[in-house]
């Protein structure tokens, strides 16, 4: 048989093998069920409107049915101001079967000051250490700091990021290069792209979000050019027809499935090119955060499946 032929039967029997590989030992790589290609993780954004204390949020989390967790460092920040001990947090996450895939922070350490960038990297070594402590994996890294003004040199931002990497590094913690659509800078998956991989770092990744490549205009087909390597968490969510991409917000995220993404497209191309990570139910929305917390946790889960279930379908 020719590789010609060869990639060809592969290409029309792709769906099949998709729908089978979902019973795979693989799919439960990282300790997800065997019967679900993604971890389920519950980004603490969704029911922040509520303003649970985060031992309920990690309870809520549990209930509702997740695999992992995704808080905010000021949340943390708050558990200790409140008297809180960050390692009985981490034992109580591990307690209720949840694990930390990543967590959300704002150090501005891609900023051309040199003073901002210091004080950044001192910012991200206190809260990887707090990431740590509570069983953490990984830490985002946005472009903060960097939104307003185009024209950040991305050779340069690379250096950054490398040095980002050294401090996780040593720490234990892996910052992700994350993409903010709304940005001047790092708005596109590509921007991204190139950070990560001039970086020159063993454990450059990227975290993407399905509102974010909407809103940055993101070419879609760029996600087939990543791997299960470069990629470990993916922020998902859906969004309305309207309003239009120039004037949609973070408050207008919606339930996955409820809205216009092309999300099966995308999780079939997460799924091709060997993604079997977190993802992690992001969203901002107000009408979401006047209802009870346990009933849209469950609700943006049962969700989220449903649109995994109907992308994985051959």
């Amino acid at each position: 048989m020719t590789a010609v032929s060869t990639r060809r039967d592969w290409l029309r029997n792709a769906p099949a093998v998709l729908g089978a590989g979902l019973l795979t030992s693989s799919a439960s790589a990282q300790g997800k069920p065997a019967n679900e290609p993604f971890i389920y993780c519950l980004n603490t954004s969704t029911i922040s409107g509520q303003k649970l204390p985060i031992v309920q949020v990690v309870e809520v989390a549990s209930r509702a049915g997740y695999q992992a967790l995704e808080p905010w460092i000021r949340e943390l920040d708050q558990h200790v101001k409140d008297g809180g001990n960050l390692k009985d947090l981490g034992k109580r996450i591990k307690d209720n079967g949840l694990t930390v895939e990543s967590a959300i922070g704002f150090a501005e350490w891609v900023v051309d000051d040199d003073e901002r960038r210091k004080k950044a990297l001192e910012q991200a070594k206190r809260e990887m250490d707090m990431v740590l402590q509570i069983g953490g994996k990984r830490i985002a890294a946005p472009p903060a700091g960097a939104t307003k003004e185009p024209g950040l040199n991305l050779l340069k931002a690379a250096e950054r990021y490398r040095a980002l990497l050294d401090i996780g590094e040593r720490i234990g913690v892996v910052p992700q290069v994350e993409l903010w659509g709304f940005s001047q800078n790092l708005n596109k998956l590509g921007e991204c792209a190139l950070v990560a991989m001039e970086s020159g770092h063993k454990q450059a990744c990227i975290l993407a979000d399905v509102y974010h490549l909407y809103k940055g205009g993101s070419a879609l087909s760029g996600l087939r050019l990543l791997s299960a390597t470069s990629m470990y968490v993916m922020h998902v969510n859906d969004y309305p027809a309207n309003p239009p991409r120039a004037e949609i917000n973070d408050a207008q995220r919606i339930y996955p499935g409820d809205g216009v993404a092309p999300l099966k497209d995308i999780l079939r191309t997460l799924y091709a090119i060997g993604f079997r990570g977190a993802l992690s139910l992001e969203m901002f929305n107000r009408d979401y955060w006047k209802q009870d917390a346990l009933a849209v946790a469950k609700l943006g889960l049962e969700k989220t499946k449903a649109v995994v279930r109907d992308a994985m379908k051959p």
